[in-house]
């Protein structure tokens, strides 16, 4: 049975077809396309009164607008493409970790080949004096580093591998515990160690992990610096 709105179509001279139309979301129901527009847009040239036509000034700023529209439709979908693109680890990414170093919060440091270590702090606000204390497996201070005054962010050290007493500290591994303030006010500080990435896993939910000696699994989002 044909409706009012049966009827109006048909007088533009648009046809609603027998089968039943696809089910839509309120949001789409809402939404008009490009061939919606266009369909409009015929049965307004078709239908207008010859003494009367439709101002052509206004139908070419509503065809502007629509394409305006549109284009900026397109921008935003090849856009969240780019995002979820860049936004993603594939598996040979992943893998590419192996053998690496990479920079990442952590105590814990083993040596390099030629002795020392080096490392960072990352200080959560300004401060006036950032200290870093090596400590040995036997749990003695083998060196205290003092950095001074660093601004908020990274700040970098490299320790050549002796100690406060001038031999060389052995082969560790070592534990990292620093301390920052600013004119006696505590700081907070994260040390931040380079490691050897020796496995990488793929969970089913989630980032890569990376497995790292003396620091365990960690999540790739956390790597700061890759060596």
């Amino acid at each position: 049975m044909a409706t009012s709105f049966d009827t109006t179509l048909q007088n533009l001279g648009i046809g609603r077809t027998a089968t039943s139309p696809a089910v839509k979301t309120a949001a789409q129901a809402d939404q008009l396309s490009q061939n919606d527009f266009l369909k409009l847009l015929t049965a307004q040239l078709k239908n207008q009164d010859p003494t009367d036509p439709v101002d052509a000034t206004q139908q070419l700023t509503q065809l502007a607008q629509f394409s305006t529209v549109s284009g900026i439709s397109e921008i935003n979908s090849t856009l969240k493409s780019i995002q979820d693109k860049l936004g993603s680890t594939s598996t040979s990414d992943a893998l590419a970790y192996v053998g690496h170093n990479v920079l990442t919060e952590g105590n814990t440091a083993y040596p390099r080949q030629s002795g020392g270590i080096a490392g960072a702090v990352d200080l959560a606000s300004d401060a006036s004096d950032v200290r870093v204390a090596i400590v040995g497996p036997n749990g003695s201070v083998l060196k205290t580093l003092t950095l001074g005054a660093q601004a908020k962010g990274t700040a970098e050290f490299d320790w050549d591998g002796i100690t406060d007493s001038g031999e060389q500290a052995g082969a560790g591994p070592y534990t990292l515990n620093v301390t920052a303030n600013s004119n006696g006010r505590i700081v907070g500080a994260t040390p931040l160690v380079w490691a050897p990435v020796t496995a990488v896993s793929l969970p089913a939910t989630g980032g890569p992990q990376l497995t790292l000696p003396g620091i365990g699994t960690v999540a790739a989002s956390k790597v700061r610096q890759i060596g």
